[in-house]
């Protein structure tokens, strides 16, 4: 039974470990969008170069990226989403989206993207078996962990 000052187990917890440290995510957006090399990121996200390099290579090791050699001298890498990297491309286009409609008030978008019908991409999540838009009354959530209800802990 899960200890009151255990925090609730959650994917959300370990996904957010492990790309919610500032800058992890706009590494991401970066290699997306094709700017995979070292000097690209710095340029495009800002972050400072040991920071960066760390980042990296915590993704690196987690599987969502791959770090490719492009120079031999000098030695220089490259940086592609893997498969669970760009599994998170979706999740890139709904924070983006959520922030040109709550963030920008002004309607000044920095960037629109467009998908392959050639609309204006604006993501909807969906049920993968009844196809119909997620909403937040239309969900229920079920504890997996032993010892814990929707509200926390289960008493003693």
């Amino acid at each position: 039974m899960a200890a009151s000052k255990d925090p609730r187990p959650c994917s959300i917890a370990d996904a957010l470990a492990l790309v919610g440290e500032k800058y992890s995510l706009l590494v991401l957006r970066e290699v997306c969008l094709g700017n995979g090399r070292f000097d690209q990121l710095v340029r495009n996200i800002g972050a400072p170069r040991d920071i960066l390099a760390a980042r990296l290579k915590r993704l690196v090791e987690a599987g969502i990226l791959t770090k490719r050699l492009y120079s031999e001298r000098p030695q220089r890498f490259e940086y592609r989403a893997t498969a669970a990297g760009l599994e998170l491309e979706p999740v890139l286009m709904t924070l983006k989206e959520w922030g040109d409609r709550h963030l920008r008030r002004d309607g000044d978008r920095p960037m629109v993207v467009e998908h392959i019908c050639g609309n204006e991409l604006v993501p909807v999540v969906t049920c993968s078996v009844c196809g119909e838009e997620v909403r937040h009354e239309d969900l229920t959530a079920h504890p997996q962990t032993p010892g814990w209800t929707v509200s926390g802990p289960a008493a003693a």
